[in-house]
């Protein structure tokens, strides 16, 4: 699988568990899309930039950072909302940065450039 592919997976399977709770909740349709696309594009980010940390650790710092535009904004009308989102992006965020480090060492998993 081309490093490509791998990251689309994974950022897939990270926006699918972050709208799961908020299709629960029954949110609107842009919330639930938006959030599943903010994932996608994290973890492209996370796989494709190059930090020196490990690799947990440059997931959750880049899945933060790039969470605050959004939270701004979601500041303004649910700030309740903020708390469950800072928590949602370190965990997703560690576990795309693990993933990626993890799967890089054991198989050339995200490696592969063919």
């Amino acid at each position: 699988m081309k490093k490509w592919q791998a990251t689309l997976f994974c950022g897939i399977v990270a926006g699918i568990i972050d709208i799961v709770p908020m299709a629960l909740q029954q949110l609107d349709m842009y919330s639930i899309v938006s959030a599943f696309v903010h994932w996608v594009v994290v973890v492209f980010v996370v796989n494709y930039v190059s930090f020196p940390l490990s690799g947990w650790l440059k997931g959750l710092l880049i899945a933060e950072i790039m969470a605050v535009p959004v939270m701004i904004i979601v500041m303004k009308t649910e700030p309740g909302a903020v708390i469950p989102m800072l928590g949602m992006s370190a965990v997703l965020g560690s576990l795309a940065g693990w993933a990626e480090k993890r799967f890089a060492k054991a198989n050339d998993f995200f490696r592969q450039e063919h």
